[in-house]
């Protein structure tokens, strides 16, 4: 997988002829050097149908729908949802969350955890100001710092948490490393050295991938027209060339620590499938790949479409959601489309909003997902 070709090779082949491995009982996954002694896995694809267990080691709790119950640096308190869910759930923090997962999610000890709710609240030497600009207002936010001393004692404590509760970090789920395709060298310098900070943290928890976003315009570049000529878009592919280089430094730097890189299918460049694949080939490394959400896109046509796609970039983790933002969003078929592409990961448990709570919302996506393996 050393040269471009047999990366591309690899990457067309992933959802189409792993049938071998699958019955060998290999992972069949794009390995990295983490995964010399990959922890058994067992697949749709298999000749019989899977255990309890074996369906249970293919999910993973989220942090994200259950956001509102974490204790924070922000002032929430006035938040009716908030209120609401903690009333009913009690607060926690991200230590408690692997005793959380083992409650109310029986039989997964797989987690998906969220950058914006790490480190100690009350603990302002485990953060760094960020600015951050939102429609053309300035924010400041207290972001954690995992390079900080007191960052560091506080993931090792998380580890040693995990280990006492059996419980593994398998994806971050990381919203910290900015402007990774800006025009703004210095900008895009700065998003990187955070990304490269957090996959020293994620290699402490033993995660073995960590999304960074695209960064860029919210809304991608449209075309110019051209009256003589087809429509041309250069300023698309100028933050593509930046995303695609900034991502092969992040993906050898993964290499070095054993945790992937991953592109959601968020805002910006990567609100578009093929952009995403764009970058994972262009890149071509086995330490990035996609980590497709069932529900992120721009409209209905690419609700299963677009994941059919992305499903054969896709060998770590992804996120099972749900989200009245569209009609119906059939979490089981879009599991099945991702066993039908052989995918061998993790479906991390992302409700997003509906009829339910974060928690209950959560626990639907559990049932549907244990249903559709």
């Amino acid at each position: 997988m050393n040269s471009k070709s047999g990366r591309r090779s690899f990457l067309k082949n992933a959802g189409a002829g792993l049938t071998t491995g699958l019955f060998l009982g290999s992972t069949a996954r794009a390995a990295g050097p983490q995964d010399s002694a990959p922890e058994p896995i067992n697949h749709a694809g298999a000749a019989r149908p899977l255990t309890e267990k074996e369906k249970l080691d293919r999910i993973a709790s989220n942090t994200w729908p259950i956001r509102y119950i974490f204790k924070s640096r922000r002032t929430m308190a006035s938040s009716e949802r908030v209120q609401e869910m903690k009333k009913k759930y009690g607060e926690i923090t991200m230590l408690d969350f692997p005793a959380f997962t083992k409650e109310r999610f029986p039989g997964v000890y797989r987690m998906d955890l969220f950058s914006g709710l790490f480190g100690d609240v009350a603990d302002n030497s485990m953060y760094v100001a960020s600015t951050i600009n939102v429609n053309g207002t300035n924010h400041t936010m207290h972001e954690f710092d995992p390079s900080s001393p007191s960052g560091k004692k506080w993931l090792e404590k998380l580890a040693n948490t995990m280990v006492e509760t059996g419980t593994k970090c398998h994806h971050i789920s990381n919203n910290a490393p900015r402007d990774i395709c800006e025009l703004d060298a210095e900008r895009r310098r700065a998003g990187i050295e955070v990304a490269k900070k957090w996959l020293d943290g994620a290699a402490m928890l033993g995660a073995k991938s960590m999304r960074v976003n695209s960064g860029g315009p919210r809304i991608a570049p449209s075309p110019v027209a051209d009256p003589s000529s087809y429509p041309k878009n250069d300023a698309l592919a100028q933050y593509l060339t930046n995303c695609i280089e900034s991502f092969k430094e992040m993906a050898d730097y993964g290499g070095k620590v054993g945790v992937k890189v991953t592109l959601e299918n968020h805002w910006g460049l990567t609100a578009n499938p093929m952009n995403i694949r764009i970058i994972v080939e262009e890149v071509n490394s086995p330490f990035c790949e996609a980590s497709p959400d069932f529900c992120n896109w721009e409209h209905e046509y690419l609700l299963f479409h677009a994941l059919q796609d992305l499903a054969p970039y896709a060998h770590t983790n992804v996120h099972a959601k749900y989200w009245n933002r569209w009609k119906n969003p059939d979490v089981q078929r879009n599991v099945r489309i991702m066993l039908n592409a052989n995918y061998t990961g993790i479906f991390a448990l992302e409700y997003e909003d509906g009829p339910w709570d974060g928690v209950e919302g959560a626990q639907y996506l559990y049932k549907e997902v244990l249903a559709a393996l």
